[in-house]
């Protein structure tokens, strides 16, 4: 199956399952804003509950905080945000549409690499287990030829990033290339222009009295301002990190590819200070300690890379991305950034109160570099979708949809099933469910056959299904089902607490992590 038809099949599955609604429906929606269903947001809570414990549980170091959506509006002036937050934005004249002009640069870089690993396929179904793919690679004319268009426009197209951006750099790219529009297929652009992404309001009760603000584009600002609170209050040495869960929000205008890229979305990101100097080794500590944060999930260490950045942020001296394999290819999950000490120096600087660490160690006083990783959990959710997603063959030919979610992160964990809904089996599930709920999620369903109820469950992700039967009342005994191998045991409903409890929780993740 094609991977875009894969990826429409996801995104159907998450509204039919109650994981993610588009917003607004009833009102035909408001464009690349989505809502959590009932279990969604369970799964993403449980997302959210992973990084904030390997983050703040595991390290004695770190610890978190809760900062306001909105800040002083000086604040992002001495970000940067406010002078240089900007996408370069292209219009079509004859679709009336609007597109940022280095996304439709890199969907023509991806296109040439999508006809090279088109080439890399055939041959190796053309040659079988003698094909040698770094051979076919380096000999092969097709390959060759879309490679070195790969290469020619990756070169100049990051070249015109680098310089500012050079926005008719950009255009003549477009034109170059014979970008069409995905609306019109016409390639009548018109000139690229700066467009600010950040959401702007008044605050204050009269309009002359009102101050303009705006709902912060990124979380890490309101770290950066509490950190010396944070560092006092909580007698803090360097290096620690403070961590931070929340909303942001960016005036995106190619909002698209469903919740991976919204306009209202949220963010896991933590900032580590370390002493100046230090910054690149701690960089690269981080780097292997998210990536195993990732792996850990144990979707296959084949669906992440590492991608180093040739253009840097003007506030880093490092920066890569954790990209993960989605159905429309590899995407950044996971941004890791070596920020100098930008960030404080300029609050510094724009507050004119002096926020230098002192060090008790050197007693010497200095403002810290900081080291950053920054999670889309939009993005994480939509990765953990996209891995767990499968639609299984069955011996009986039968096809089942399964959600194989790593345990810990799966909305409901355990599904309790009476067999028939008489001689007391509904009874004695209720009971069951009445217990166990207190360790973990659980779900009481008595409706339909019993291979149905196991379809439904599986389509949600729930590792365990519970069968009460008539021998339950004999001798409390109940057939408990796996997810993935469908096999099933029999197990005493007294021992079921201790079995499934420890592979269901989120220990059983941060302990692969230590």
């Amino acid at each position: 199956m094609a991977q875009e038809d894969v990826f429409k099949k996801l995104v159907s599955h998450c509204k039919e399952y109650g994981f993610v609604f588009p917003s607004s429906e009833i009102y035909d929606g408001l464009g690349a804003v989505y809502d959590y269903g009932q279990m969604g947001v369970e799964l993403k809570n449980n997302i959210k509950q992973y990084w904030w414990q390997s983050m703040v549980l595991l390290h004695d170091n770190i610890v978190g905080i809760d900062s306001a959506i909105f800040m002083h509006p000086t604040i992002w002036k001495a970000s940067g945000h406010v002078d240089a937050f900007n996408d370069p934005l292209i219009d079509n004249r004859d679709s009336k549409k609007r597109y940022r002009a280095d996304v439709l640069i890199e969907d023509q870089i991806a296109k040439y690499e999508e006809k090279v690993a088109k080439e890399v396929a055939k041959g190796a179904k053309r040659f079988g287990e003698a094909f040698n793919e770094a051979q076919f690679r380096a000999t092969n004319p097709r390959v060759l030829e879309h490679q070195a268009k790969r290469d020619a426009l990756h070169e100049r197209y990051a070249k015109a990033m680098n310089a500012g951006p050079d926005l008719d750099e950009l255009r003549q790219i477009i034109l170059d290339e014979e970008i069409v529009c995905p609306i019109s297929g016409t390639k009548n652009w018109t000139e690229v222009r700066q467009f600010n992404l950040m959401f702007s309001t008044e605050m204050g009760s009269t309009s002359e009295g009102s101050m303009r603000v705006y709902l912060r584009p990124e979380t890490a600002q309101g770290i950066f301002v509490n950190y010396l609170n944070v560092q006092k209050t909580g007698r803090m040495k360097v290096p620690f990190g403070i961590a931070q869960i929340g909303k942001a929000f960016r005036n995106e205008i190619v909002a698209r590819q469903f919740i991976f890229r919204m306009r209202e979305f949220e963010q896991m990101e933590m900032q580590f200070f370390v002493k100046p100097g230090t910054e690149l080794e701690w960089f690269k500590r981080w780097k292997q300690t998210r990536l195993q944060w990732h792996k850990a999930l144990g979707f296959g260490d084949d669906h992440y890379r590492f991608h180093d950045h040739e253009k840097l942020a003007h506030y880093a001296n490092a920066a890569t991305d954790i990209e993960f394999l989605m159905p429309f290819g590899f995407k950044e999950v996971e941004g890791i950034h070596s920020r100098t000490n930008f960030d404080l120096s300029q609050h510094e600087k724009y507050s004119g109160k002096s926020i230098k660490y002192f060090d008790p160690d050197t007693n010497e006083r200095y403002t810290p570099f900081v080291i950053e990783t920054s999670i889309g959990v939009d993005r994480m959710f939509l990765s953990v979708m996209s891995a767990s997603y499968c639609e299984e063959q069955l011996p009986d030919g039968e096809t089942r949809v399964v959600l194989r979610l790593p345990a810990a992160l799966a909305p409901v964990k355990l599904a309790v099933l009476p067999l028939v809904k008489k001689d007391g089996l509904p009874e004695k599930a209720r009971a069951i469910v009445d217990d166990l709920k207190f360790h973990f999620p659980c779900q009481y369903d008595e409706k339909d056959s019993i291979g149905k109820r196991y379809r439904r469950q599986d389509a949600i992700g729930t590792p365990y299904c519970l069968t009460v039967d008539h021998q339950s009342l004999e001798d409390n005994t109940v057939t408990l089902r796996d997810r993935d191998s469908m096999t099933q045991e029999r197990v005493a409903i007294t021992q079921l607490p201790g079995i499934i409890a420890d592979r269901v929780s989120i220990t059983s993740l941060l302990k692969r992590l230590v």
